[in-house]
């Protein structure tokens, strides 16, 4: 029998790592509800995360049921996988917020309404008033020590140390997964590649205490062509917070992607079809300066994740930072974002602005423009200062009040890449 569609589209983006026995067939029979946890260690998901979350974005895709688990409780512990010591612990008002920041951050990539709409669950709300001799009674009776030890998430730690909190950790996700089962008819678990022992450990207690069938699905774990983790600059994380990572830094991350990798983000992170990314991979091949598939990578993921007003204002940032863009066309939400990346200087007068005005403020503070007045005056003789792309032409130049970008900002560069952000109040 041919695979089933899902597993089809993504063995061909290369999001297929393994799965169980039968799950074609499973997913063939009918209505699969999927779920994959989230762990609110952080109030923001980050690109890393987005793996599971495009995995689950197909999943919907192709008529079954996305479930996203928040962590809420298991946020208390932490996942030993892939962790080379053990996480300092999350008060409860924490994770809490930090629950209801990813929550609305994963609404924006799957619907929730319809017969397959997207479900949201925290399973604080079943392992928090789990009582310890009930979930040893109903759950640890079902593994044993040599079954749990022989898992890679805890083998790789023994040597170094695991504390029992960490060591439970496993039953609890087990846990989970049979609640999820119990109470949505859940029957498959998807993850990276380092959660299919405490997936499979899922399985087997759904199958002893349920009789149930269940099934897993894993993605590999993403790194780039230079051997870095996917996901980190020398900033740290992409975060999709914009508070934490400002759109233009976030188009600006997929924009940099080498030309090595952009072929498998595009696969991984968009929704283009096989015939576009094809024609997209030949484009990185035959004019890699053109950096055709860069830039239909980053409009993708940006508009997904902060939409499409906040990617026009990141291009637009984009184009100017890089020589291209004419400051006087700037939209307000370019130079929102604007402040956000190069310095900003206050500037209040009731009267037209004189060179002498802009250039007392640009001198003034840690990032300033100019060291001082004659820095300014040099820059002028020599044409290199400009206010709002316009050559300041001699120190008797001037601004009027009408001339302000959206009636408040003053946009001065000296050189070809140095700016700064007079914001003008009265």
């Amino acid at each position: 029998m041919p695979a089933h569609p899902l597993l089809d589209e993504l063995r061909w983006r290369g999001m297929l790592h393994q799965h169980t026995d039968g799950l074609s067939d499973a997913l063939s029979r009918g209505t699969v509800s999927a779920y994959c946890g989230f762990d609110p260690t952080a109030a923001s998901l980050h690109v890393g995360n987005l793996v599971p979350v495009m995995g689950l974005v197909h999943v919907q895709r192709h008529g079954h049921r996305p479930v996203f688990l928040a962590g809420g409780g298991t946020g208390m512990i932490g996942d030993p996988s892939g962790k080379s010591s053990e996480r300092q612990l999350l008060a409860l008002e924490e994770i809490a917020h930090n629950t209801e920041q990813i929550r609305q951050q994963l609404e924006r990539f799957v619907d929730p309404s319809g017969t397959n709409g997207a479900l949201m669950r925290n399973n604080a709300d079943w392992l928090v008033p789990l009582k310890a001799i009930e979930f040893m009674r109903d759950v640890g009776k079902h593994f044993t020590v040599n079954y749990m030890t022989q898992k890679e998430s805890v083998k790789a730690r023994l040597e170094a140390g695991l504390s029992y909190t960490e060591f439970s950790y496993m039953l609890l996700q087990a846990y989970d997964y049979l609640q999820l089962h119990h109470q949505h008819g859940v029957t498959l678990q998807v993850g990276g590649s380092d959660q299919w022992g405490n997936i499979t450990a899922g399985i087997e207690l759904i199958r002893r205490s349920a009789g149930v069938e269940a099934h897993a699905l894993t993605f590999p774990l993403l790194t780039t062509a230079s051997g870095t983790k996917f996901g980190k600059t020398e900033a740290g994380a992409v975060w999709l917070d914009p508070e934490r990572t400002s759109p233009y830094r976030f188009y600006q991350f997929w924009i940099n992607t080498d030309d090595r990798d952009v072929s498998q983000m595009l696969r991984y992170f968009t929704l283009l079809g096989r015939s576009e990314v094809e024609r997209l991979d030949m484009a990185t091949r035959d004019q890699p300066e053109a950096r055709e598939a860069q830039r239909a990578l980053a409009a993708d993921v940006t508009r997904r994740v902060h939409g499409d007003d906040a990617l026009r204002a990141a291009d637009e940032v984009s184009q100017l930072l890089f020589g291209k863009g004419d400051p006087a066309s700037l939209s307000a939400g370019a130079l929102r974002q604007l402040e956000q990346e190069i310095p900003v200087f206050e500037l209040t007068t009731s009267n037209s602005l004189g060179i002498a005005d802009l250039i007392a403020a640009l001198t003034q503070g840690k990032d300033a423009l100019f060291k001082s007045r004659g820095d300014a005056k040099r820059a002028v003789d020599q044409g290199g200062f400009y206010v709002n792309g316009q050559r300041v032409g001699s120190m008797d130049f001037a601004l009027d009040k009408s001339q302000l970008l959206h009636g408040q900002y003053v946009l001065a560069r000296k050189g070809s890449r140095s700016y700064g952000l007079l914001r003008v109040s009265s």
